[in-house]
């Protein structure tokens, strides 16, 4: 078996940076949980979209007569929040889903929650904050129309990224309430160390050496979650 590389984000080859993590939801997540993961994926990736919308959308603000203060903020949320949001929210829960794990589950939960409420900001819009949100642009359609609506298209965004966060937290609660999960389970998991290993990737591991290779056989003790239904 050969050893796993690196393969987000992806990077051209000639760059001397090399990509951070490993990610392969086919092979790493378990079956019923691949589509959550999936669109959560695209949530960040719409969220980060939203962000670069708002750098468009400052600058709109600022050759509109705005602050020069705002689209500095707008860039430095994008060079910021784009790849924090990636390492500090998806990361923990494609670990979760991945070995079962109840602190990457609570690292999640608390870090994402913490996101909703800075989403929220967001589409909210004080002036001032960097972000093209709703009284902001309410504000300045009196100054210029033009300006106006392309701050709308931000402030939408972030209404909608807001409102889907909300969604996701509330999913993967209760799927992970329903699978018996608590937070003396993390706690247990934090006090044995046991949040350092990597089940799913070792039984993968075995697999393959042992019969060949095939799909990875995942550990025995991810419970049985409720089914995943549409959402």
């Amino acid at each position: 078996m050969t050893e796993k590389v690196n393969n987000f984000p992806p990077l051209p080859k000639f760059l001397r940076i090399k990509p951070c993590f490993y990610q392969n939801v086919e092979e790493e997540i378990p079956p019923a949980h691949r589509q959550l993961v999936r669109r959560v994926f695209n949530l960040w990736i719409l969220y980060s979209v939203t962000l670069c919308v708002n750098v468009v959308s400052c600058i709109a603000w600022w050759a509109g007569g705005g602050s020069a203060t705002d689209f500095g903020f707008s860039l430095l949320w994008l060079l910021l929040f784009s790849p924090c949001s990636y390492a500090c929210w998806f990361r923990p829960l494609y670990k979760a889903f991945r070995a079962d794990s109840s602190f990457n589950f609570m690292a999640f939960f608390f870090v994402f929650f913490l996101q909703c409420v800075l989403a929220l900001i967001q589409a909210i819009g004080i002036s001032g904050w960097g972000t093209s949100g709703w009284i902001a642009t309410v504000l300045f359609f009196g100054t210029n129309v033009g300006s106006g609506v392309v701050m709308l298209i931000s402030a939408l965004l972030f209404t909608v990224v807001t409102l889907l966060m909300g969604l996701v937290l509330m999913r993967v609660h209760r799927l992970y309430r329903g699978g018996g999960g608590s937070l003396e389970n993390a706690k247990e998991e934090w006090s044995t160390g046991l949040w350092k290993s990597a089940p799913a990737r070792e039984a993968g591991f075995n697999a393959v050496a042992e019969t060949g290779p095939s799909l990875p056989q995942y550990p025995t003790t991810v419970p049985s979650y409720p089914e995943n239904r549409p959402w």
